[in-house]
C-alpha cells in the first residue's frame, strides 16, 4: 500500500482554445495554483515528474523549456511522455524510494496547436499501418466495432451516454460542456463513432503536490487532502487485431494492480475514465468490476480534454472529490476515488490511480 499524500491540486480554466498565453504561461499558472492550494513554495519542492508529448509540444527535448514554468527551476526532474497519470506513478515510485519528500506532478497540452491527426499517424507502425493514413480516430473506430460486438453496445446507449456525459460536464465549474440532446449526434466521423460520440479535445494543464509521510511528520501545520493510496499500469500489444481490441487485457490488468496496491477491500466510490469515444466507456464498465461507484462526474472528456494532460486532470477531479471539493459534481461522501487514463492507439496502455479520503478531510 503506497502512503504518499496530496497537498495542492490545480487544473487550467477549461478552454478549446487557448491564444491568450503562451505554453509556458499556462503551465506556470496551472503550476503556481496548485503551490498556493497546498501553501509551500516552488523553493521547498525537492523532485518534479512532467508528463507530455514532444510532438503535440511542436518542440523536440520540450522539457528544456517547460521544465521551470511547471516547477523545476533547480530542481530534480524528470519527464515521462505517456501521458500525465503516467508521471503522477512515476513520482509516486520516487517518493516511494525514501529519496524524495515534496514534489510537483505536471502535466499540459495545447491539441489546438498541434495537428494530432499527423502526429499519431507518426506513432503508427511504419511498414503496415503508416502509409495507409491511420490515425488516433481510426483506431478507436476499430475499437468501437470490436467492443460493440463483444459486449452488445447499442445505438441507444451510446446516445445516452454521449448526453449524460454532456450533462455532467455541464455542472462541472472546471469544466467545458455542452448539454446535447440523445437524437442530437451527428454525422460519422469514423464508423461506427458519430460527432457526438467523441469528445473535442481543449487546451489544458494539471498540477498536483505529493508530500511523503516523513515531510508531513516534520511538517504538522500541513494537512493533507488526499491520500494516493494505490497505482496500476500495464501496456498491450502494439497490434490491432481483433483479440486485442475486444480483450483489453491492459485495462483490466492495470486496474487490477491499483486496487490490489490500495487494498482491494474498499470499493471505489467514484471513477474518473478517460475515454476517448462513449464506446470506451461502455466497454470499461463492463470489462471492469466497477460496482456502484459513479463513474465520471466531472464529466470526464467532454469537460476537459487536453491529449496528453488528460489522465492528470482526473487524478485532480478525484483528489476534489474525496477532499469534498468537487463542487457542482461532488458525489456525496465519496471516500474513495480512482482516477484513469489511457494512450497509444485503441486504448494500448491504461493507468489507475487511487486516492483516499484522509483523516483531515
Amino acid at each position: 500500500m503506497l502512503n504518499v499524500y496530496v497537498l495542492g491540486v490545480a487544473t487550467a480554466p477549461a478552454s478549446r482554445r487557448r491564444d491568450d498565453v503562451r505554453l509556458e504561461e499556462l503551465v506556470y499558472d496551472t503550476a503556481k495554483r496548485a503551490l498556493d492550494d497546498a501553501q509551500v513554495t516552488q523553493a521547498a519542492l525537492d523532485s518534479v515528474t512532467l508528463g507530455s508529448s514532444d510532438e503535440l509540444d511542436g518542440r523536440p527535448i520540450s522539457s528544456m523549456l517547460m521544465a521551470s514554468p511547471a516547477g523545476g527551476f533547480q530542481t530534480d526532474e524528470i519527464k515521462v511522455s505517456d501521458s500525465g497519470l503516467t508521471a503522477l506513478c512515476l513520482a509516486a515510485a520516487r517518493h516511494a524510494s525514501g529519496d524524495f519528500d515534496l514534489g510537483m506532478v505536471s502535466s499540459w497540452c495545447k491539441p489546438s496547436k498541434a495537428d494530432v491527426p499527423v502526429v499519431m499517424n507518426s506513432r503508427a507502425d511504419p511498414f503496415y499501418l503508416r502509409d495507409l493514413g491511420v490515425d488516433d480516430l481510426m483506431t478507436d473506430a476499430l475499437f468501437a466495432q470490436a467492443v460493440a460486438d463483444e459486449f452488445g453496445i447499442d445505438d441507444a446507449e451510446l446516445a445516452e451516454r454521449a448526453a449524460a456525459g454532456r450533462r455532467r460536464a455541464a455542472r462541472n465549474p472546471r469544466g467545458l460542456g455542452s448539454e446535447v440532446s440523445v437524437g442530437d449526434l451527428g454525422g460519422y466521423l469514423a464508423t461506427p463513432i458519430r460527432e457526438a460520440h467523441r469528445a473535442e479535445t481543449t487546451d489544458g494543464a494539471a498540477s498536483l503536490v505529493l508530500a511523503s509521510e516523513r515531510w508531513l511528520a516534520r511538517h504538522p501545520d500541513k494537512r493533507p487532502i488526499a491520500r494516493l493510496a494505490g497505482v496500476g499500469w500495464s501496456n498491450d500489444s502494439y497490434s490491432l487485431d481483433r483479440e486485442r481490441l475486444r480483450g483489453l487485457k491492459s485495462a483490466r490488468s492495470a486496474w487490477n494492480s491499483a486496487l490490489r496496491m490500495a487494498g482491494g477491500d474498499t470499493r471505489p466510490d467514484v471513477i474518473e475514465f478517460e475515454s476517448p469515444t462513449v464506446f470506451h466507456e461502455a466497454a470499461y464498465e463492463r470489462a471492469l468490476d466497477v460496482g456502484d461507484a459513479a463513474i465520471s462526474p466531472s464529466g470526464g472528456v467532454y469537460a476537459q480534454n487536453p491529449l496528453a494532460a488528460t489522465g492528470l486532470v482526473h487524478a485532480v477531479e478525484a483528489v476534489l472529490q474525496v477532499s469534498d471539493r468537487a463542487e457542482g459534481v461532488q458525489v456525496p461522501g465519496a471516500r474513495r476515488a480512482v482516477a484513469h487514463s489511457c494512450h497509444g492507439f485503441a486504448q494500448q496502455g491504461n493507468v489507475f490511480a487511487v486516492f483516499d479520503r484522509t483523516g483531515e478531510n
